[in-house]
């Protein structure tokens, strides 16, 4: 099967990549496990490419992490997407998560409206509504840092770059 997208991913740091397992891992004692993409980090898509355009997406992720140190994220809320597939924590959009989003665009236009979240279950719609009781038990708050970007292809899945934030924005 041919890649059908490339993803610009933002990476959080390791405290919140092990409190965001911590959710899952509560989900997957109640029974939940989800159809989502295994093995990448928890993260906030930022931007989607054609494959065609992986070397500009590439650039565009290297200059982005040049500039930007890492950027703090409030983890404020949670929800689901149209459909009740998917289940999410999500930040604040704030001046700075948006000023990095904006850098790692292009000028291409983007398949869906951009909205900041971190996908914590995927699933068919009575699934996830059945684990939004238990993810709200153990939901709270808090503030995690982007630490690198991440270029991803999809379908099948492969990475093609990993690019730390080192800026001073």
């Amino acid at each position: 099967m041919a890649e059908q997208f490339l993803t610009l991913m933002a990476d959080l740091d390791d405290e919140a990549q092990a409190l965001l397992s911590e959710w899952y891992h509560s989900l997957q004692e109640a029974g939940f496990s989800g159809i989502q993409t295994p093995g990448l980090p928890y993260h906030i898509s930022l931007s989607t490419f054609s494959p065609e355009q992986e070397k500009e997406a590439a650039g565009i992720a290297e200059k982005a992490a040049a500039s930007f140190a890492p950027v703090p994220v409030h983890i404020s809320h949670i929800g689901m997407f149209a459909g009740g597939k998917i289940l999410f924590a999500a930040p604040e959009k704030d001046p700075e998560v948006t000023a990095l989003r904006n850098a790692c665009r292009s000028n291409a236009p983007q398949q869906y409206p951009w909205t900041p979240h971190t996908t914590i279950l995927i699933d068919e719609p009575e699934k996830v509504y059945a684990a939004l009781p238990v993810f709200v038990k153990s939901f709270a708050p808090f503030t995690a840092r982007i630490i690198r970007l991440h270029l991803c292809a999809f379908w099948p899945t492969r990475e093609i770059g990993s690019f730390e934030l080192k800026g001073r924005k």
